[in-house]
């Protein structure tokens, strides 16, 4: 009797374990590349956290299981909305390299689902062959999407070197560069761009808070200017979609450059008989709004950084970085660090939670002010409280103090905080120096020269 017993018991083992691998069995071939991702990213049920409106199991609604399920779909749809990925999928539009990023990433940790959620829902764990799929499509849609050249191991890097120059107008440039510089877009002509996002300094102030007209400071830390152009949207908020955009706003901001309109503006410079006849030869319709920060947007383009020892490293010179600094970037990757600083930015792609495993602001000490609501200013939408602007990472090492509160003076304890904040992990400080070190890989060359910051000198 104990023997039938044990016999069926181990021929009903063997069925369950069949049938559990045939239902985690990889999307067939014959599907299209997209459709397979899509099919995995369904089965596994990344809807029933990751999303806004979560498709949570039937056994949500029962006691003490149901709030695990519960709160793990809050903590999933805080950390990544797998929404506009799996849309974008089906109507066959780009997705964003961040969302690529961060799927390739729990794909290769074997991370998600959890156990807990695949163990119920047979079909939906990450296998090996699931994960191949993911990550041949992630790096073939990045290659695809920065179309960059990049050959060899890197040519689906997750990060990308910056281009060795973008197609710009010249004489629009040129106007720029003038413009970029001139205090009269100021009330009181004591302030221009370059004073809050000096070229000589990192594009950067390397101060807490700029100081604007009549020595008001505002209440964010001013990001660079180099490789701006890189970047999704403009200011840690988002509020400019472009660079356009976002050079229309300090000249009307009362803090920074205090004008009451560009009209104010234009009073100013139609004086410069010399400056009109310049601009009107670019713009025959003369100053306007539009054409000043089109002026300045055009030059802003210019302001890119390339041939960083990184890129160096990337485009195949594997003597361009040291031994360390190549631990240093794989810590970088390994921590998730390159999921968020993707792209050719290493940032500037994606919102972000500032503080996705620990309370950054409690642990700050410092009074919430406004500023600390991030994207949430712009839209009043819940989720985007304390959501910033991913900030990019190129020349990191001359652009001191860190954070939208410019409240981290020093790169080694930005990191630190970073991986206890953003990351959950308490790096050790061998590893710490390793990703610095990799850190100061990025600084970048403007006019053939390496970019340095004279602040720093």
């Amino acid at each position: 009797m104990m023997k039938k017993l044990l016999v069926w018991s181990l021929v009903l083992v063997a069925l369950l374990l069949a049938v559990y691998r045939i239902t985690n069995r990889a999307p067939s071939a014959s599907l299209a590349q997209t459709e397979r991702v899509l099919k995995i990213l369904e089965d596994g049920g990344c809807l029933s956290c990751h999303s806004a409106e979560p498709k949570l199991p039937f056994y949500a609604s029962f006691p003490v299981v149901g709030d695990v399920v519960v709160t793990d779909s809050k903590e999933g749809y805080k950390m990544f909305d797998c929404q506009p990925l799996i849309d974008a999928l089906k109507s066959g539009q780009t997705p964003s390299m961040v969302d690529v990023a961060k799927v390739e990433k729990a794909a290769i940790d074997g991370d998600m689902p959890m156990a807990k959620y695949y163990l119920v829902h047979w079909g939906s764990q990450m296998t090996d062959a699931k994960c191949d799929i993911i990550v041949d499509w992630a790096q073939q849609c990045r290659a695809a999407y920065y179309n960059d050249g990049l050959e060899g191991e890197f040519a689906g890097s997750v990060i990308r070197p910056v281009a060795q120059s973008l197609e710009v107008d010249p004489a629009k440039v040129e106007l720029g560069r003038i413009l970029y510089h001139d205090t009269r877009l100021s009330v009181d002509n004591t302030v221009s761009c370059a004073s809050c996002h000096g070229l000589n300094t990192g594009g950067v102030d390397n101060k807490q808070y700029s100081e604007g007209v009549y020595g008001q400071f505002g209440g964010v830390n001013a990001p660079t200017v180099y490789n701006a152009v890189y970047n999704f949207v403009q200011f840690w908020d988002g509020r400019a979609a472009t660079l356009e955009l976002q050079a229309a706003g300090p000249p009307l901001n009362p803090v920074e450059m205090g004008c009451t309109s560009f009209d104010q503006i234009i009073a100013k410079l139609a004086k410069d008989r010399a400056l009109t006849k310049a601009f009107k030869a670019v713009y025959p319709e003369g100053w306007s709004e539009a054409n000043i920060t089109d002026a300045i947007a055009e030059f802003e383009r210019t302001l890119i950084t390339p041939n960083s020892r990184f890129d160096k490293y990337l485009r195949g010179d594997n003597t361009a970085i040291t031994a360390e600094e190549k631990q240093g970037y794989e810590l970088f990757v390994k921590y998730n660090c390159a999921t968020c600083h993707a792209g050719v930015n290493l940032g500037g792609l994606s919102y972000e939670l500032m503080g996705q495993y620990a309370d950054y602001f409690a642990d700050r000490g410092l009074e919430l002010t406004v500023e600390d609501n991030g994207r949430f200013k712009e839209t009043a939408c819940e989720r985007d409280r304390h959501r910033f602007k991913v900030p990019g990472l190129r020349n990191v090492a001359l652009t001191a103090p860190y954070f939208h509160d410019g409240t981290e003076s020093e790169l080694k304890e930005a990191v630190c905080k970073m991986g206890t904040y953003q990351v959950g992990v308490e790096l050790t400080d061998a590893d710490e120096d390793k990703i610095v070190a990799f850190l100061h890989t990025l600084t970048g060359e403007v006019d053939g020269k390496p970019l340095t910051n004279d602040n720093m000198k």
